[in-house]
């Protein structure tokens, strides 16, 4: 079986996959060599709906912070709870993905999951609700297994492809939660949303689990010694502390965007009800099809190209937002912009760090999402704090602050930092 080790310098070591490990992720696909499609299928739909647990609450903000007692602005707060929590998940949970059995690690974190969302949808408080999601985004983190999974078992000649489908499944989820939020909060409350989600997630840990191929462990580490080659392979190699600076600058902007967008359009001169808030988020299912087009962009070895143009396209979203303050065409015009160029931008920074060492799949995922979470929550947090201060035209340059930031980050690091070794990164 092939190993991960952390060699003396604190460098990821990948050796060969082994004959066992290749005869299990061979039951994983079907007879072409490629993945089978219902299961690429499932684990899009399985890692759309965990991630998609982050964000029922954004659409309601006014409907919970009425029903708990508290001010819109405080109950943006209740998504950087559970961003933290995801951040603490996937970098304490995730590198076991590279040491146990995934089938059955997935759906025991699904089920965990499950019951943080009935904690939710029962919480009676403010202070009570905050917890239940810090728990939810502690143990709804099946996406980001399932993505490392389907880079193991996808033919190195697809692999950006099927990675990109399933990341088209998280980036899908994160968008049409809040569509789902704002229709079922606006029809039955906000805590209908919550028991909906549980019987979702109930359902796909039981399919999972009759459908996720057996794996050999990809290494045996210690627990202090797997979470510490997370660590290692950061300190060690530059592409990876690039990449993740591109993450979690990235989502900082996506994440400040639609947590202000809320505050945007429930108010004047838009005041619109929660389910139709909701509907903005179908608007960004576009960069979902763009994250699977970036995969593809991967295999023929365009990454650094294609994130410089991701860029770009950021930038350009975060300007037309800032204009559009009272316009509708003009915000749905900026949500395509930003999805696309942020989406795109998570998936070819993820299929960059896969291609650094097939082993360390999960641990450098888990590099990659704490990063990109941190970001994330930060962002949120940015977000409410923006709004009070300046409304909808402080978030707005603050969104062009960020994009400026990775646009440079981007220009310096393709001359030497984001290439692996040397070269532009290639499907492996």
């Amino acid at each position: 079986m092939g190993a991960v080790e952390v060699a003396p310098g604190g460098r990821v070591d990948a050796s060969g996959s082994g004959p066992a490990k290749d005869r299990a992720a061979s039951r994983g696909r079907a007879e072409n060599g490629t993945v089978r499609r219902g299961l690429t299928l499932l684990f899009a739909v399985a890692a759309g709906a965990a991630v998609g647990n982050l964000y029922w609450a954004q659409p309601p903000f006014e409907i919970i912070a009425r029903d708990l007692g508290v001010a819109t602005a405080t109950a943006g707060f209740l998504v950087t709870a559970t961003q933290v929590g995801y951040a603490v998940g996937i970098l304490l949970l995730v590198p076991l993905g590279d040491v146990l059995d995934r089938r059955r690690m997935i759906p025991t974190l699904m089920l965990c999951a499950a019951v943080a969302l009935v904690a939710c949808a029962l919480a009676p408080s403010f202070a009570v609700l905050a917890g239940a999601l810090l728990a939810l985004g502690v143990t709804t983190i099946a996406g980001q297994l399932l993505a490392p999974l389907a880079a193991d078992l996808a033919d190195p000649s697809e692999r950006g492809r099927i990675v990109g489908f399933v990341a088209s499944g998280i980036l899908t989820g994160i968008l049409v939660s809040r569509t789902i939020s704002g229709m079922i909060a606006g029809l039955a409350g906000w805590r209908a949303v919550y028991a909906t989600a549980t019987v979702a997630t109930v359902v796909l840990a039981l399919l999972l689990r009759r459908s996720i191929p057996r794996l050999a462990p990809r290494t045996r580490l210690p627990y202090s010694a797997l979470i510490g080659s997370v660590f290692a392979a950061v300190v060690r190699e530059r592409a990876v502390r690039w990449t993740l600076l591109l993450g979690a600058t990235g989502f900082a902007a996506f994440t400040m965007f639609w947590t202000s967008l809320t505050f945007l359009l429930s108010g004047p001169p838009f005041s619109y009800p929660v389910a139709v808030i909701g509907l903005f988020g179908l608007a960004g299912v576009s960069g979902a099809i763009a994250a699977q087009r970036a995969g593809w962009l991967h295999d023929r070895g365009w990454d650094l190209p294609a994130t410089g143009i991701g860029w770009v396209l950021a930038l350009g979203a975060w300007v037309v937002a800032g204009v559009s303050g009272r316009s509708v065409v003009g915000v749905v015009v900026a949500i395509v912009l930003l999805d696309v160029a942020v989406q795109g931008l998570n998936l070819l920074n993820q299929t960059r760090l896969f291609s650094l060492a097939p082993d360390a799949r999960s641990r450098l995922n888990t590099a990659f999402v704490t990063a990109a979470f941190i970001g994330g929550a930060g962002g949120s947090a940015l977000a409410s704090t923006l709004w009070t201060a300046g409304g909808w035209t402080a978030v707005s340059l603050a969104g062009v602050g960020l994009s400026l930031l990775g646009l440079a980050t981007w220009a310096v690091g393709r001359r030497g930092a984001l290439r692996v070794g040397g070269r532009e990164p290639e499907a492996v």
